[in-house]
């Protein structure tokens, strides 16, 4: 009710013109018919003529008031649409903002349209770059697997760490495009976890780290390229700063958790790990660390529907969860 009395009011301000003339020439009316002595029925009858006609007119012009307003306020609440969708204009000032809108439209989607084809361009470069760099990577490897000097072992870990470089960037690029799709799918966590686990197994045996991993047999909805790609930034992580102790990857609350014995993160820096770019302490005490590679497994399980949450001590290690939502859990 509040809401139609505002709307009336707003109605009769913008017609308050229309109104102070009305009410101007009815008390002429009345002073020319009382200057003349005409007979006052004849004043009566024409504003009661006048105010009938008046109101009927109202009516019909403040339900059309109302009903573009309410059809503009439903445009208003939808994220996209054409400006075909506005009310029809009944004068020529509205047909002229139409036509504004309409042009800024075009112009709009015209930049999209430049945008879109742009992004493409970048992705398209960095696919390609990729899949050839990915070349002579294959190529070391299969010439160092002949080679069984200590030197070697070196050589291959390093060709391993660029492998891993070389996929950031096209993930860092491919999560920004608007052309990103996820296939949510059943992933069993046990097949990703153990996938991960394969391609560092080189990496624990020469840090000479434990693994603690038992089968958690669970069950979620999810993207299973997206979601790999998030633990294998976790497990590099957890591998990066981890010298001596262990790794753990266990259900907890049903969360997954990726715990290690490295050096912790301080207490002030926990709150803006996950920040672009953000390193803190760890930035300065390992050179290397460039804080890309939570950022995006914090982007990635957002986009997912998952959360992921920190719990750590300087030189005593870090915790890791990765939190799933009651509704995406098929294994309890």
């Amino acid at each position: 009710m509040k809401l139609k009395n505002h709307i009336l009011i707003q109605y009769l301000y913008r017609r308050r013109i229309l109104l102070l003339l009305g009410s101007f020439f009815t008390i002429v009316d009345i002073i020319v018919g009382y200057v003349y002595q005409l007979p006052l029925e004849r004043a009566l009858l024409t504003i009661a003529m006048s105010g009938f006609v008046t109101i009927i007119v109202s009516i019909f012009d403040f339900y059309h008031f109302y009903q573009t307003h309410t059809k503009l306020k439903l445009l208003f609440k939808q994220e996209n649409f054409e400006p075909s969708a506005l009310p029809k204009n009944r004068g020529l000032i509205e047909k002229d903002y139409q036509k504004i809108i309409q042009k800024m439209y075009d112009h709009l989607q015209q930049l999209e349209n430049n945008s879109l084809q742009s992004e493409q361009e970048i992705l398209d470069y960095f696919t390609t770059w990729v899949h050839q760099i990915k070349v002579p990577i294959s190529a070391l490897h299969l010439i160092l697997q002949d080679q069984k000097e200590e030197i070697s072992d070196e050589l291959d870990e390093q060709l391993f760490k660029i492998d891993q470089y070389v996929n950031l960037i096209l993930q860092y690029v491919r999560l920004g495009s608007s052309s990103t799709d996820y296939h949510f799918q059943e992933v069993n966590l046990d097949d990703l976890i153990r996938e991960n686990i394969k391609k560092y197994a080189p990496s624990f045996i020469r840090k000479n780290l434990a693994l603690q991993y038992d089968p958690i047999n669970f069950h979620i909805v999810s993207d299973p390229k997206w979601l790999s790609f998030v633990i294998e930034q976790l497990l590099s992580n957890a591998l990066k700063y981890t010298d001596q102790g262990s790794i753990s990857i266990y259900l907890k609350n049903q969360a997954l958790v990726i715990e290690d014995t490295g050096i912790g993160i301080l207490a002030e820096d926990l709150p803006r790990i996950g920040e672009r770019n953000f390193t803190g302490f760890t930035g300065r005490q390992h050179k290397s660390a460039t804080g890309i590679g939570f950022y995006l497994s914090k982007q990635i399980l957002q986009k997912l529907g998952h959360h992921i949450t920190l719990s750590s001590e300087p030189k005593k290690g870090t915790q890791v969860f990765i939190h799933f939502d009651e509704e995406e859990i098929l294994t309890k």
